[in-house]
């Protein structure tokens, strides 16, 4: 009554009117902000498939025009997934070949063969081009072709020598290392020697699922969702800094990797579900795995 008197209640109305019409305008803004991050990233992922795209285009019309000559298309002779002991085994295998001196080729190619390595494998050579990045092998007699992508790969070399270089480090759990799973809601982190884990600590967080209203209910719902992800993110990083580790490998949910790739060796999305120590197990194994490919 005395607020109507004193015209403070229409103020009041006013400024409640205010405060929503701003609490909206900061869900929008923190919308398109959100937005933009999506964007980015959806770029970024486009231009990437764009470039896989048109060398595997360049690739399909080396094959026509090949064709067209007369000449047959270039196949790899067979691929396959190797991890666990399926892997050790193969690796073994390349180790264990010995050639006359410089009778034998390896090359990590990261995107495009080089010169060396086109000379090595000659019109075969095309066919890393598919496989990059990935640790290319033969001999100078042609027994042996074939290329295998690795978990954790070298920088580029390419050279010849009496025996394949095969460094088991580049594609199983070997020396000391940690792996750190992280997902929105969840940390697995694991220290291993050799695929031992000798340490284990874990957490999950209560972070809200998806909301299906719009407007500003949504928006509100989006910020709250976010902060709580980011204060998840900063507790996962604060165990990684105490614990701070000398190799550190971090996977997990693809929307969350950029946080860890300063501190990392390597980082990858993985489909690592279920408590944290399952979700650890699976990652590890997930992570340590190659494709063969048969050149």
């Amino acid at each position: 009554m005395l607020d109507e008197l004193l015209g403070r209640a229409e103020l009041k109305s006013q400024v409640a009117d205010l405060e929503s019409e701003l609490e909206g305008l900061r869900g929008q803004l923190d919308g398109e902000r959100e937005r933009r991050r999506d964007a980015v990233r959806a770029r970024q992922e486009a231009d990437e498939r764009v470039n896989r795209l048109e060398d595997r285009i360049a690739d399909l019309e080396g094959q026509v025009s090949r064709a067209r000559d007369g000449e047959p298309a270039l196949r790899f002779r067979g691929t396959e997934s190797l991890a666990g002991e399926r892997l050790r085994s193969v690796l073994d295998r390349l180790s264990s070949v010995r050639t006359d001196e410089e009778g034998a080729f390896t090359a990590m190619v990261e995107e495009l063969p080089d010169g060396a390595t086109r000379e090595a494998f000659g019109e075969r050579a095309a066919l890393l081009e598919r496989a990059a990045p990935c640790l290319a092998v033969t001999d100078d007699a042609g027994v042996v072709s074939a290329a295998l992508r690795p978990a954790l790969p070298p920088a580029p070399f390419a050279e010849w020598d009496e025996r394949f270089r095969v460094e088991r480090e580049w594609f199983l759990p070997a020396g000391s290392f940690a792996l750190a799973v992280v997902r929105s809601d969840l940390l697995a982190y694991g220290e291993f020697e050799d695929d031992e884990r000798v340490h284990f600590e874990g957490f999950s967080t209560d972070v809200m699922g998806n909301h299906s209203k719009g407007g500003f209910s949504q928006a509100r719902f989006e910020r709250r969702r976010d902060e709580q992800v980011d204060r998840h993110l900063e507790r996962c990083g604060a165990v990684l800094d105490e614990r701070d580790p000398d190799r550190l490998v971090v996977v997990g949910e693809r929307t969350v990797l950029d946080a860890f790739e300063d501190r990392a060796v390597a980082t990858a999305a993985v489909d690592a579900t279920g408590d944290p120590e399952e979700a650890l197990s699976d990652a590890l194994w997930d992570f340590f795995s190659a494709e063969l490919y048969l050149v």
